[in-house]
């Protein structure tokens, strides 16, 4: 429940989703909405692309009698779990609060969700004290939010309804619904990142045989344009650049850096329209593109001769990298080296020492593992090198006339 536009509709299509895909359950949508032009229809869409049940429409229904049937049909059905999407208002007002009080009486819900516009602010805490003080709120459920800009607002909610944040909304996707964790969006409001959710995002969207893959090309020291497009599309599933740099730590600092840098999602669609725009030839050997070919490919992808000679040395640098850590055995090589010039950080150290930071290499043992690695080995300092050197796709952003 909420107010109109909060999202709920959208939030019961993604709950559903995610009833079904992680917790395997079997669910039923049912919109008691007749008010809102479309509202049934729209939950309806929703609930296919989803694939769930949705309660057939009766047009001159109440929203108690759809109720009723909606609870009666879950139990022949044998559903696990019945999702209500009541009405909303663009205010609140005394027959909606009635009329949600009396929804609730009838089905006796085991979990009552506000959903709620975190872009509100201090708007959707007062809608979140309304509701809780004429019906008990079990949890809430905060739309259009960024996980760490939008923390204001949770801790508000939490505070004058004394529920939890249980789910946030973070895209328009069906799959754009996340758990609340609250000491994950405490490092992100600080800035430490939160790498525990990227590791969780990055084992659901890459598939266990394409992780298997690169593993493999990593260890003969290979990695051609192809190599980079998969790349490209696993970013694109984890939630795009900017969903993954907002879970990085220290990434805050970089703001600025960022945006002279054109850091952004669409230098990463000109980089696949780029790849896309090469012969199957040219993605395997890029020693095969003359002046003319390259020509070819910028206005075949709608780019400049400029982009296409960084995204080739992008991939060069990154090729000669995994060359390199062939010759080191791979990923095991490079992290026996990297454990060998930085000292144990085994969980074990950390515990006696009772500092959760890794233990820092000194000047002399990183240039030592720059110079084993190359001019590819990124240097801390200078974000261009640090992104852009590493040649991973979309973090170049614009060269030095120095550098070209």
């Amino acid at each position: 429940m909420g107010l109109q536009g909060s999202g709920k509709t959208t939030t019961a299509g993604k709950l559903a989703l995610h009833l079904k895909t992680k917790k395997r359950k079997k669910v039923m949508l049912a919109s008691l909405d007749i008010y809102r032009p479309a509202a049934r229809e729209q939950l309806r869409i929703l609930g296919e692309q989803a694939e769930v049940s949705v309660l057939p429409e009766i047009d001159g229904e109440s929203p108690t009698n759809i109720a009723k049937r909606a609870m009666a049909a879950s139990k022949v059905q044998a559903i696990d779990v019945l999702i209500l999407d009541t009405a909303g208002r663009t205010t609140l007002d005394t027959a909606m609060m009635s009329e949600a009080k009396e929804i609730f009486s009838l089905s006796k819900p085991s979990e009552t969700l506000l959903v709620a516009d975190a872009m509100t602010g201090q708007d959707a805490v007062q809608t979140a004290k309304a509701f809780s003080e004429i019906i008990k709120i079990s949890g809430v459920v905060l739309t259009r939010s960024d996980g760490d800009a939008r923390g204001g607002a949770a801790l508000s909610m939490k505070s004058v309804t004394g529920c939890p944040i249980k789910f946030v909304g973070v895209s328009e996707k069906l799959d754009g619904l996340e758990p609340f964790y609250p000491e994950r969006a405490a490092g992100r409001i600080l800035d430490m990142g939160d790498v525990v959710s990227l590791v969780e995002k990055a084992a659901e969207t890459i598939a266990e045989e394409d992780a298997a893959h690169i593993m493999k090309r990593m260890s003969q020291g290979s990695f051609d344009m192809n190599d980079m497009l998969k790349q490209i599309g696993q970013l694109k599933k984890m939630g795009g650049l900017g969903g993954v740099m907002s879970m990085l730590p220290g990434i805050g600092k970089l703001q600025k850096q960022m945006a002279a840098s054109n850091f952004n999602d669409k230098a990463i669609s000109k980089q696949e329209a780029i790849i896309y725009s090469m012969t199957n030839k040219e993605r395997v050997n890029v020693a095969l593109l003359n002046a003319s070919r390259r020509k070819r490919i910028a206005s075949g992808s709608g780019t400049s001769v400029s982009e296409v000679n960084r995204l080739v040395k992008q991939q060069q640098d990154m090729a000669r990298m995994m060359k390199k850590m062939g010759k080191m055995g791979g990923l095991g090589g490079l992290k026996n080296m990297m454990s060998s010039l930085g000292g144990n950080t085994t969980d074990t150290n950390i515990a006696s020492s009772g500092n959760a930071e890794s233990p820092m290499m000194d000047a002399n043992k990183i240039a030592e593992l720059q110079k084993m690695m190359g001019s590819n080995m990124p240097n801390l300092g200078n974000m261009s090198n640090r992104f852009g050197g590493m040649g991973l796709p979309g973090l170049g952003g614009k060269q030095s006339k120095k550098r070209r």
